[in-house]
């Protein structure tokens, strides 16, 4: 399992490295000590979200970037090797049977989602969106 912080220092070190710049210059540009900078890019420190915004200024890589590239390496970690995840249309349409639900509400709201009508969700109800594996993300406002 990888941490948090180690995974942020990898993508940042990448970053870095593909431009060939120095975690001296980084590190200037960035207004943070070298070692501390050295620090964070090994994992060594959790950098604070400020400190990330200055380093990531000073890469000229959008922080936004940076945490998608952690959470897409985080993501690939959870994949279990022996049940490759399946994309959601060919979930959708697999011949395999589904596991049977715990009680009447799940099935009732997964089968308004396919009629297209609303079902209430109470305040217990998790509902989990797995993050895209492909492609950047794109955040739309909503109208």
């Amino acid at each position: 399992m990888t941490l948090l912080r180690e995974a942020i220092g990898d993508s940042l070190r990448r970053a870095r490295l593909a431009q060939s710049r120095t975690l001296r210059e980084v590190s200037t540009s960035a207004r943070v000590s070298l070692g501390y900078l050295s620090e964070v890019e090994r994992g060594r420190k959790e950098a604070s979200s400020e400190l990330l915004a200055a380093i990531c200024e000073a890469l000229d890589v959008p922080l936004s970037r940076v945490l998608w590239d952690v959470s897409t390496a985080i993501a690939g970690e959870d994949v279990p090797a022996a049940a490759p995840a399946r994309e959601p249309a060919e979930a959708a349409t697999s011949a395999e049977p589904a596991a049977e639900p715990a009680a009447a509400e799940p099935a009732t709201a997964a089968a308004s989602a396919v009629t297209g009508t609303r079902t209430q969700v109470d305040g217990e109800t998790r509902i989990v969106i797995p993050a895209p594996t492909n492609g950047p993300l794109v955040l739309v406002e909503a109208a």
